[in-house]
C-alpha cells in the first residue's frame, strides 16, 4: 500500500538526487559485515577482536558499580567521577594540560571549529581536511577560511603571507585582535600520509608568529598507531607546547568509540561552556568509557607495543609485493603509493575502484572503493587498511588477487582492440 502511494514533492527531489548518484556510480548504501579477510576496517591493531582485551574490559565493568547509561548531558546528570579519571588518565599518556571527552571525532571536530574561532577570525586548513571540520567552520563566526594545497609546505607559507599581506590584519594578529587557526590531520583517512607537522608548526610561527597562531592536530588516525605505544604524532615529535589543540579518537585503533580534545585548561573550560554537541546530548555509557580506559591501559602497559610492530613489518611486506608486481602496463591502471607509507592505509587509485573492490570481495577479502563526493574527483580508488591480526600469506593473498583481476582487465581490453569493427567486417566480406 505504501510503495502505491503518490510520492510527495521532496520525496521525488530525494529520488531525483538519489538515481544521479546512482548513474554517477555514487550511490551509498548500507552493507552487513561479511565474514572475510578484513583490508577495511580501522581496526588497526585488532583490538576490536583481542581476547585479552575482551577479558580485560569485562573485569573493568564488574569493578565499578557505575550504572550502564550516563543518564543525561554532562553538564546535567550525565558527568562522573570515572569520566574525569578517565580524561585526567589519557591526559597524562599524552603529555597534555587538560582534556575533554566527547561521543565522537565528529562531534568534537564539528563543536571546536563551530566555537573556538571567534568573529573575524581566519581558519586555514589543508585542502583533505575531515568533514568534521568542514561542518564546524561552516557554523563558526571565523571571517574567511582558506584552504591550502594538501601537505605542501610551500603553499601554506603563500596562503599565510597573503592573510598579512595589507596592513590592518597583520597589525591586528599582532595585537591579538585576530586569531589564525591552521587545522591538519596527523595522518590522512583516505591517502594514508602523514603531515609534515614540524614544518607545518615552524611555518606558522615563522610567518605568523607564536601569538594569535593557533595550530589545530587530527590524530584520529594515529592515535595508537604513530609514536611510543601509540601517543601520537604530536608526542612523537615533541611539539605538545606548540600546538593549540589535539583531537584523538577511539573507534580505530582502540577499538571502542568516542574522542577526546586535548588543550589548555581554559579551553577545556570554554568547550563545557560553548561546544553545543557536548552541551546538548547525553554523555557516553560508563561501558564506553571503561572499554576507553581498558585499551588505554593496554597503550600505557606496553601490551599494543608487539602488535603495533607486527603491523609496520605488514605494511612493509605490503608495499614490497605491490612494487614486485608493478609493469609500466599496471602502473598505467593503477596508482600505488610511490613510498612505503608511515600508516597502515593504503590508497590505489583506479578509474573502476567498485569492480575491483567487488572482485577482491568474491575472493573472501573485504575492501573499499571509494568515491565522490568523499574524496575529491579524479582520485577515486580501493582504500586497504592494514592490522595487526593480517598474516604476510594474506597479502600476499591480496596482492595476487590485484594482479589476477589486473590481467582480466588487460585481456579484455586487447580483445576490444583487436575486435574488428563494422567497416572491417565490410571490406572482408567483399574480399
Amino acid at each position: 500500500m505504501e510503495q502505491n502511494r503518490e510520492m510527495s514533492p521532496l520525496e521525488t527531489k530525494f529520488q531525483w538526487l538519489l538515481e544521479k548518484r546512482r548513474q554517477n556510480s555514487t550511490l551509498r548504501s548500507l552493507t552487513a559485515a561479511k565474514n572475510h579477510i578484513d583490508f577495511s576496517s580501522n581496526d588497526f591493531l585488532s583490538l576490536a577482536t583481542n581476547p585479552s582485551l575482551k577479558s580485560a574490559f569485562l573485569a573493568e565493568l564488574s569493578s565499578s558499580s557505575c550504572l550502564l547509561g550516563s543518564g543525561g548531558s554532562r553538564l546535567l546528570d550525565g558527568n562522573s567521577a570515572y569520566a574525569e579519571t578517565l580524561e585526567r588518565e589519557i591526559c597524562a599518556f599524552h603529555n597534555a594540560e587538560a582534556g575533554l571527552l566527547f561521543n565522537s571525532g565528529f562531534d568534537a571536530n564539528a563543536g571546536f571549529f563551530a566555537c573556538v574561532p571567534q568573529q573575524g577570525d581566519i581558519v586555514v586548513y589543508d585542502e583533505l581536511i575531515h568533514a568534521s571540520v568542514h561542518d564546524g567552520m561552516r557554523l563558526s563566526r571565523a571571517a574567511k577560511t582558506v584552504s591550502f594545497k594538501h601537505n605542501d609546505i610551500n603553499d601554506l607559507r603563500r596562503v599565510l603571507q597573503q592573510l598579512i599581506g595589507n596592513e590592518d590584519p597583520a597589525l591586528q594578529l599582532l595585537r591579538g585582535e585576530r586569531h589564525v587557526f591552521v587545522g591538519v590531520e596527523a595522518v590522512y583517512s583516505m591517502d594514508g600520509d602523514v603531515a609534515p607537522l614540524t614544518a607545518v608548526v615552524e611555518t606558522v610561527e615563522e610567518v605568523l608568529g607564536v601569538q594569535g597562531s593557533y595550530v589545530v592536530v587530527d590524530e584520529a588516525h594515529a592515535t595508537g598507531v604513530i609514536g611510543r605505544e601509540g601517543r601520537g604524532l604530536v608526542c612523537e615529535l615533541a611539539l605538545e607546547k606548540r600546538v593549540f589543540a589535539r583531537l584523538h579518537t577511539f573507534g580505530k585503533a582502540l577499538g571502542c568509540n568516542g574522542a577526546i580534545i586535548l588543550g589548555s585548561t581554559l579551553l577545556r573550560q570554554y568547550l563545557i561552556n560553548y561546544a553545543r554537541p557536548l552541551i546538548y546530548t547525553t554523555f557516553m555509557s560508563y561501558p564506553s568509557l571503561a572499554a576507553i580506559r581498558t585499551s588505554y591501559c593496554f597503550l600505557s602497559q606496553g601490551q599494543t607495543e608487539p602488535l603495533a610492530a607486527n603491523l609496520r613489518t605488514l605494511i612493509h611486506t605490503l608495499f614490497v609485493e605491490l612494487e614486485a608486481v608493478q609493469t609500466p602496463a599496471f602502473r598505467y591502471l593503477l596508482k600505488i603509493p610511490q613510498q612505503r607509507p608511515d600508516s597502515p592505509i593504503f590508497s590505489i587509485q583506479l578509474a573502476a575502484p567498485k569492480r575491483l573492490a567487488g572482485f577482491l570481495q568474491s575472493r573472501g577479502m573485504m575492501v573499499r572503493a571509494v568515491v565522490p563526493p568523499t574524496v575529491p574527483e579524479g582520485t577515486s580508488r580501493v582504500r586497504v587498511c592494514l592490522h595487526a591480526g593480517n598474516t604476510e600469506a594474506e597479502i600476499k593473498l591480496l596482492v595476487a588477487t590485484m594482479e589476477e583481476w589486473f590481467v582480466k582487465r588487460e585481456n579484455e581490453r586487447v580483445m576490444v582492440q583487436e575486435r574488428p569493427t563494422k567497416s572491417d567486417a565490410t571490406v572482408s566480406a567483399r574480399l
